[in-house]
């Protein structure tokens, strides 16, 4: 969905030289040099530690896959055949790449990426859990589902809201999956793609357009999570 706000993929160029933080700045980064003092320059990186988090010691390339071996088998599913199948698979490869971005990571996850934006890897969880519960809960399924993370007075909260307490980190990984297991289900059990519900934004919407705009949600918000993510460790790959 449309949002206004600072866009991390405009600034590329500045996060060499300025300072993630989160509210009451426990954490701050003013290099690409994790808090182990490794050098993360010219996309040096290699796999990851016993703790999830990365360990530098060679070189990789940005088209690799995150996380090498441990990937999993998000890009290998049909390209030809059902619909809805291909459409289910590529979101799913799209969920689990934001889980990946976000393997590892504690309090970090709610590093923020440059002033004045307030975005980070906890705020688009956050942010997503809702989208999912939007579309698939309330759109779609008809439910009273109000939610989670923003409101109609402060629509920016899943973002601006996401702080390094590990209970509030630990709430929105229980209601992204929550959301999208229900949205799984949803779809497994929907006689064809073109059940619809009713949008306030879009209108009449079908589960087809639901899964191709989740798609692009996702896709839009994995773009921040690779800068978010390189920034924090310097762990690059798609």
């Amino acid at each position: 969905m449309p949002r206004q706000g600072f866009c991390p993929v405009c600034c590329l160029g500045l996060f060499g030289s300025v300072a993630f933080s989160v509210p009451g700045d426990r954490w701050s980064s003013t290099d690409a040099r994790d808090r182990g003092g490794h050098s993360h320059a010219d996309g040096v990186r290699s796999g990851y530690d016993a703790t999830g988090r990365a360990d530098v010691t060679e070189t990789t390339r940005r088209a690799e896959l995150f996380g090498g071996g441990d990937s999993g088998p998000r890009f290998t599913g049909p390209t030809t055949g059902d619909e809805r199948r291909m459409l289910i698979d590529v979101l799913s490869a799209q969920r689990a790449t934001l889980q990946l971005k976000c393997s590892g990571l504690g309090p970090e996850l709610a590093l923020r990426s440059v002033a004045p934006s307030t975005l980070s890897l906890l705020g688009l969880v956050r942010h997503l859990a809702d989208v999912e519960r939007r579309w698939f809960r309330r759109v779609l399924a008809g439910r009273d589902a109000p939610t989670l993370f923003s409101s109609t007075a402060d629509p920016d909260e899943d973002f601006h809201g996401a702080t390094d307490d590990p209970t509030g980190v630990a709430a929105a990984w229980e209601a992204w999956r929550a959301e999208v297991a229900f949205a799984e289900r949803f779809v497994t059990e929907a006689p064809d793609l073109d059940v619809e519900g009713d949008d306030s934004w879009r209108g009449t919407v079908s589960l087809r357009w639901v899964l191709i705009h989740m798609i692009e949600e996702y896709a839009r918000h994995n773009g921040h999570a690779d800068l978010l993510r390189e920034r924090i460790d310097g762990a690059i790959g798609l």
